[in-house]
């Protein structure tokens, strides 16, 4: 059954571009235990992982729509992901508030390229997620410009993860995994390069910030996501340009389940935001980007 979105997109109070499926239906965790302690702790997020269909009501009872996801890094982890494609189907039985993204590991050459077009054709997914410091890889490699090439042709969106991460954090080493592949200026080339793909800066890019305000100022393709931070804890900065220069090209984000929708919803009432700017990140920005103006539900 592939993904066809029943959104009522004039209903919905807000579009929150950045959701994870941390635990499938199986109870399978998306990420090696020690990572999802690591990452609770830093977070502060205790107690089990929501599953597809409660994270779908969650939002229901918000009249909010999800853009949900994992993130395939078997490579690099030894850790079996998360299937996107349980999650395509977990959203098409959800398609009135879900609207589903793929994984493919870059790292695994034309696998990646066989799993998007599938995830795509069979599947719907609406756009894919990749987070290079997970992931182990650098996205500007010419090695991994085919699968770009392959989702520009989809016309399809990509949410790549940027600055720094709390997958590791605290551990030795960070458990091996490097910040610096998730440096947002890493992106510009891929950008230049891939005209018409549609690139999601997923995160304030901490310590990365104006590289990540430069690149989506200067590249039309290129938008930013404010996932993974309470609003009262982001820079000046992109505060300033979302108000103003990038109005347009800044997207709501929580990164649930480890920061709720309603915290994140509350701390950002109290930014100072044009009126009119409120809603285009929360939730105009995001149906221009998806197109969702353009579907039937």
């Amino acid at each position: 059954m592939s993904y066809v979105s029943a959104l009522d997109v004039e209903s919905l109070a807000a579009i929150d571009m950045h959701v994870h499926v941390e635990v499938d239906d199986h109870g399978h965790n998306a990420l090696p235990q020690e990572l999802v302690d690591a990452a609770s702790k830093y977070f502060k997020a205790q107690g089990p992982r929501p599953s597809l269909d409660d994270i779908a009501e969650m939002y229901r009872e918000r009249n909010m729509a999800a853009v949900v996801f994992t993130v395939d890094a078997h490579r690099a982890l030894g850790h079996q992901p998360n299937s996107s494609e349980e999650i395509a189907l977990g959203a098409a039985r959800n398609n009135d508030v879900l609207i589903p993204f793929g994984s493919v590991d870059p790292t695994s050459g034309p696998e990646a390229l066989e799993r998007a077009r599938l995830l795509a054709g069979d599947y719907g997914v609406r756009g894919f997620k990749f987070h290079p410091t997970v992931q182990g890889f650098d996205p500007s490699g010419q090695q991994f410009y085919p699968l770009w090439e392959v989702l520009q042709s989809l016309g399809l969106p990509v949410i790549f993860h940027t600055g720094q991460t709390g997958i590791g954090a605290g551990l030795p080493g960070g458990f091996g995994l490097k910040l610096g592949l998730s440096n947002p200026i890493l992106l510009d080339a891929v950008a230049a390069d891939f005209p018409e793909l549609q690139i999601i800066m997923a995160h304030p890019s901490v310590p990365w910030q104006e590289e990540a305000i430069a690149v989506a100022t200067h590249k039309a393709n290129v938008w930013i996501d404010l996932s993974g931070w309470s609003p009262k804890y982001f820079p000046e900065i992109l505060v300033r340009q979302a108000n103003s220069v990038l109005q347009n090209k800044v997207l709501f984000g929580s990164d649930f389940p480890l920061i709720s929708p309603d915290r994140w919803l509350n701390d950002f009432a109290e930014l100072t935001l044009k009126d009119e700017v409120r809603p285009k990140i929360l939730k105009d920005n995001a149906v221009r980007l998806l197109g969702l103006n353009d579907r039937v539900a």
